[in-house]
């Protein structure tokens, strides 16, 4: 079935994106965005927040490597599109990383085009400079010439930002992700109740709240992989019978506690 038409112009404005990125055409890669935009990436960093901003991160992170998008999914739920997908990274020194992720979209319109005006980019900053290391001498080499990239580009304040995104809510939360995944799939409303309390919000599909009745009766034998986290969210590759999609869990700021959890699906 084809896409409605604002889910198909939604979709190309997203694709644009890898094909700027792989032609190294900055300029067209920054005019996909707002100007007053803002990319979290990868989330749990310090966001880079308008049009100059995001040109430095282009600088930094985009033009000095060769990127490759590997998408195995696209879930559009206007304004949103969510990509499952694994980015590989070729660096200058042509050391090469694959890191999986989940990019989250929030496009608008302006002037009759859609543009994005929130990039969210959930992957894991720690396994991703392991992974850099594990290559050897280029690995090292990639991560020594980063260093200072970061610092002309965008200031010492600008790479303890990115540092930022070794915190977070970590293993613990991904443990807490997978509890909630196995009590729903199980029809276990009182473990779900247990880990989601009483001031949870739930979305499935996200935009449309649902009890927790309902969440645990549509989520039974839900499958799940790819956990990742990044800051305080835990993403994961889902599937509720023959919808897959990616499920989005917030954790609130000063405890370990679910606040939401959101369900992107794609129906089609």
């Amino acid at each position: 079935m084809p896409l409605e038409p604002a889910a198909a112009d939604l979709l190309t404005a997203v694709r644009a994106s890898p094909r700027a990125v792989a032609a190294h055409d900055k300029a067209g890669w920054v005019a996909l965005f707002t100007d007053d935009a803002v990319v979290n990436d990868p989330v749990g960093s310090s966001p880079h927040l308008g049009r100059p901003a995001i040109e430095q991160f282009y600088d930094t992170f985009i033009g000095p490597n060769r990127i490759a998008f590997l998408v195995d999914r696209d879930i559009v739920q206007p304004p949103t599109v969510v990509r499952d997908l694994t980015i590989q990274t070729t660096m200058s020194t042509g050391a090469r990383v694959s890191v999986p992720m989940h990019l989250r979209y929030q496009l608008t319109e302006r002037d009759g085009d859609w543009k994005i005006a929130h990039l969210a980019a959930h992957w894991e900053l720690g396994p991703m400079i392991a992974a850099l290391v594990r290559t050897g001498p280029r690995g090292v080499g990639a991560g020594l010439r980063l260093g200072p990239q970061l610092v002309t580009n965008q200031g010492i304040g600008g790479a303890l930002g990115m540092m930022r995104a070794l915190g977070g809510v970590g293993h613990a939360g991904k443990r807490t992700a997978a509890r909630l995944f196995a009590a729903a799939g199980n029809t276990d409303l009182a473990r779900v109740r247990g880990l989601l309390g009483h001031y949870a919000v739930v979305e499935l599909p996200a935009g449309t709240p649902v009890s927790l009745e309902e969440f645990t009766n549509r989520a039974r034998n839900m499958r799940w992989s790819k956990l990742i986290a990044a800051g305080r969210t835990v993403s994961a590759s889902v599937r509720f019978g023959d919808a897959r999609g990616v499920a989005f869990v917030d954790f609130t700021a000063d405890a370990p506690h679910i606040a939401s959890v959101r369900c992107y699906l794609d129906q089609r």
